[in-house]
């Protein structure tokens, strides 16, 4: 048996959402809802994920439909990076 990216594979042309947390100094707002920067395919949204200053990155989500076992339906910062360093592999 393969291991699960090699046997995975990842439709980056589904429809997918950016999203950004409101912030205070640097800080996500848990007390806010998060507000749509981008909608569009899912390899559209970790390009303009990627394209954010890493500084301020942890403020973003991704949404979209669950890919088991890569993709959950709301994708960490850490996720969205992840996924695009396989991007060309999957």
């Amino acid at each position: 048996m393969g291991d699960v990216v090699g046997e995975s594979k990842v439709d980056f042309g589904a429809p997918a959402v950016l999203y950004k947390w409101p912030s205070l100094a640097n800080q996500r707002r848990e007390d806010s809802a998060p507000y749509q920067v981008i909608e569009g395919t899912l390899d559209e949204c970790i390009s303009a994920f990627t394209a954010k200053p890493a500084t301020t990155r942890h403020l973003y989500e991704i949404r979209t439909a669950a890919q088991p076992p890569l993709v959950t339906e709301v994708l960490s910062p850490e996720h969205i990076i992840e996924l695009s360093r396989w991007r060309e592999f999957l």
